[in-house]
């Protein structure tokens, strides 16, 4: 193990950090999973399930611009605990609402939108803060290992979830509520940042700061793009329940299993990549790893076999993983500690384009074409998104280093 890996490992905020990461994400996934199976077990529409994934999607967009300049301009452990608090309100009442029999489909929409919003503010806020915890020699792992975070929590939670569904969805929604406390009081204990916060009045200049720096990057814009668009044709989770109820044949632990799939990829790729970096044709690597994504989605769609689609699913969130880390890299490496908060609200959006907005064309595609085609076609998408944006942003594509050491 290099003499980097074992600091990172000794660093006891970024530890703190790092378990915060697996309690706020294990509880978000195991929310996921119930309100997901409830929600169809409820209406029985593929629509219902695309329409939940726009709902929680919907505040990102609403708030964005407000979301980065709260990281930049206030405490950012302060406003992740408060978010993580309440989405643990948000799942109290989840157990309220089950142990009384009061969950209903208009229930679910409210609480998904509130539930969107909260992690709208965290997530510009934790990817902000990051930067904040470790020094830049140790940075690029620091961004692999936190993603293995949440790929941990991804594989383990979300097949916990639909195990304690079969005994009633309280006892989901109730475990949520503690990991949530657990992840907010970790995050209290983190060490206030070094730099002064922007004190400064909020003016449309200051909140499309965020947005004009991207613009004038067009590595970054390429590889945040590139990633909303490949996702949010490829991307198929919304689509879960279905296979798993009527196409594999299974129940909510076999849902279960099929969530946490691509995290166990993406988990072992993640473990891999905060071993050994990648240094060098990271735009090659970034684009091969979007295409691999592209074909285990179709691979997946066109399965009847519960086992081989598991495969497909872990084989597609490793090539995510690879693309993830290379743009959450040279991302935050290249911004400014200042205006970190309002560039990740900038890219949160992106990645909640490519996944909530991305479940809701699932949702709506396989209620035009069915499921089986509308994964497929989403695959094909994907793959011809990786050589449209090759042609669009050659730099990106030539990139050889993960960040520009003199950035100008």
């Amino acid at each position: 193990m290099s003499s980097s890996a074992v600091l990172l490992r000794r660093h006891r905020p970024f530890m703190a950090f790092w378990l915060a990461r697996v309690f706020t994400a294990s509880g978000f996934q195991m929310l996921t999973v119930a309100i997901g199976w409830h929600l169809y077990q409820l209406t029985g529409s593929v629509l219902d399930l695309g329409l939940v994934g726009l709902v929680e999607f919907t505040p990102r967009v609403l708030f964005m611009l407000h979301t980065g300049h709260v990281a930049d301009r206030y405490d950012r452990r302060k406003v992740a605990a408060l978010c993580q608090a309440a989405q643990a309100l948000i799942a109290l009442a989840l157990v309220i609402g089950s142990s009384t029999d009061n969950v209903s489909r208009d229930m679910i929409f409210v609480l998904a939108f509130l539930l969107g919003a909260a992690r709208a503010f965290e997530m510009p806020t934790t990817q902000a803060l990051l930067p904040n915890i470790v020094p830049a020699e140790l940075f690029p792992r620091a961004v692999a290992a936190s993603a293995s975070a949440m790929q941990t929590a991804t594989i383990v939670a979300p097949a916990l979830g639909g195990f304690l569904y079969a005994f009633g969805s309280v006892w989901v929604y109730g475990p949520t509520v503690v990991l949530y406390v657990i992840a907010l009081s970790l995050m209290l204990s983190l060490p206030a940042r070094q730099t002064p916060l922007n004190k400064g009045k909020a003016t449309l200049q200051s909140l499309l700061a965020g947005i004009n720096f991207i613009r004038s990057r067009p590595d970054i814009l390429g590889a945040i793009s590139l990633d909303l668009f490949a996702v949010l044709l490829g991307g198929a989770t919304a689509l879960l329940p279905v296979f798993a109820r009527d196409i594999l044949l299974t129940g909510p632990w076999g849902l279960g299993l099929l969530r946490s799939a691509p995290a166990v990829g993406a988990l072992l790729m993640s473990f891999w990549l905060s071993r050994f970096p990648i240094e060098r044709k990271v735009g090659r690597i970034m684009f091969t790893g979007v295409g691999v994504f592209g074909v285990a989605t179709i691979a997946f769609g066109l399965s009847t076999s519960f086992w081989f689609s598991l495969a497909t699913l872990a084989v597609l969130g490793a090539a995510d993983m690879i693309s993830m880390v290379i743009r959450g890299a040279f991302v935050q490496l290249e911004t400014p500690d200042e205006m970190r908060g309002r560039v990740s609200a900038v890219n949160g959006l992106f990645i909640g384009a490519s996944n909530q907005l991305g479940e809701f064309e699932s949702g709506l595609t396989a209620h035009w074409f069915g499921t089986v085609p509308a994964v497929v076609l989403g695959g094909v998408g994907t793959l011809a998104i990786t050589g449209i944006w090759i042609k669009l942003f050659p730099t990106l594509a030539k990139r050889d280093h993960m960040h520009n050491r003199n950035p100008g």
